[in-house]
């Protein structure tokens, strides 16, 4: 598949643009941001319209830029991958799939996963634990979180409120245990696991849930839960493949609490992980081609070392962003001048390490670092600009005047 043009469109296409590029693909990206490595990456880039986190990215204008990248393609390319904010829209990744062929789940497939109530329904008619699912009102709101049906990332969660839940909306029981996701490769009727990763938020005041990244373990590591409980999760979600014909690159969410386990939602798509999961002998954007083709190929085996990925949110508003020079393990990087709000994704760091903890250490201090060369590059632009104001006022020796 060397030098085929394959087409992404996502809220970020960065991740699966440099998955592309490492399996010798050309990427043409249309995405939300139009990030500095998005579009060194891109053999051609379209701007998306929307919202992070929202239900239905670009709207009736992805398809115009999907087409758009296509022609530029020349018409011939492996197919589209669709990334995050697709999910919530089915009907509109049907208009897309009557164009374009779509590389991953079908419309019809996400359509019944993404569906609160039948995936409900259909997890206990397989045996699947999974939380209990309403519109309301509920008795004790305490005892759920309100979630909007086809959301991702955990912005859209919040904690229940009383009466029924707005429009869009459910009330999903809360389950106690820590985060994980299973991460697997599906073919539409079995699947092989990429990795059982951990995850974590990071909560603002509006946002208690934010995702915040996610860690792989190194393949000699002990398992973050018993292998027993793997495999229970592992035969569960192969049940789900096999129901709904679920193909390419996907992930279980769910919570344990070491004993126990409920899945919360399936994310058929390539996630959040990819940049730490496609380190493999064989790539994984190669190996999505083909399983959205019906056919799982071997990957090889995982790597030693442990892997994490940590989104890093504004901590201000950068209006705009300054220009810095980026260390090689930020990713997603906001061209300078442009804005980025306080709270948004300003972008991702990446780490590796012998261990989860040496890799959470390291993204820990990574993160701080990035922090301070925004801080020091904002605090040289204000010297330059009070400069310049002083020598176009004529100021002798750049002092301040009184």
């Amino acid at each position: 598949m060397g030098g085929d043009a394959i087409l992404i469109a996502a809220q970020s296409g960065r991740a699966l643009a440099e998955a592309a590029r490492r399996a010798g693909l050309r990427p043409y990206v249309a995405d939300l941001f139009g990030d500095a490595d998005t579009l060194a990456l891109a053999e051609a880039y379209r701007p998306l319209r929307g919202r992070f986190g929202a239900t239905r990215l670009g709207g009736a204008g992805a398809l115009a830029q999907i087409e758009a990248l296509a022609a530029l393609a020349g018409g011939r390319s492996l197919g589209l991958v669709l990334g995050s904010g697709f999910e919530g829209a089915p009907d509109l990744m049907a208009r897309i799939a009557a164009r374009h062929r779509l590389l991953g789940a079908a419309p019809e497939t996400v359509a019944i996963l993404k569906d609160p109530f039948g995936m409900a329904a259909l997890c206990a008619r397989l045996a699947i634990p999974h939380p209990a699912v309403t519109t309301g009102p509920v008795e004790e709101p305490g005892r759920y979180l309100l979630k909007r049906v086809g959301g991702s990332g955990g912005s859209h969660i919040r904690a229940a409120t009383r009466g029924r839940a707005p429009t869009g909306h459910y009330f999903q029981a809360r389950m106690p245990g820590r985060a994980f996701a299973l991460n697997i490769l599906a073919d539409g009727r079995d699947l092989a696991v990429l990795a059982l990763t951990e995850q974590w938020s990071l909560p603002s005041r509006l946002r208690p849930f934010r995702y915040a990244g996610a860690i792989a373990r190194g393949r000699d590591a002990a398992p973050a839960l018993q292998p027993g409980l793997v495999a229970a999760i592992t035969a569960a979600i192969a049940r789900l493949v096999a129901e709904t014909g679920l193909r390419g690159l996907a992930s279980a969410d769910l919570l344990s609490d070491g004993a126990r386990w409920w899945l919360t939602e399936i994310n058929p798509r390539p996630g959040a992980t990819l940049d730490i999961l496609d380190r493999r002998g064989s790539s994984l954007i190669s190996a999505h081609v083909a399983a959205s083709a019906g056919r799982l190929v071997h990957l090889g085996p995982p790597p030693v070392d442990a892997a994490g990925a940590e989104i890093c949110y504004g901590a201000r508003d950068y209006h705009p962003v300054p220009r810095i020079d980026w260390p090689d393990h930020a990713r997603d990087r906001p061209r300078a001048g442009t804005d980025v709000a306080r709270d948004a994704p300003l972008c991702t760091l990446l780490a590796t390490g012998a261990d989860a903890d040496a890799v959470k250490r390291m993204l820990r201090e990574r993160a701080a670092h990035l922090q301070a060369l925004l801080d020091q590059e904002e605090t040289n632009e204000h010297d330059r600009e009070v400069s310049e104001r002083q020598r176009a006022d004529g100021s002798p020796g750049g002092a301040p005047r009184r």
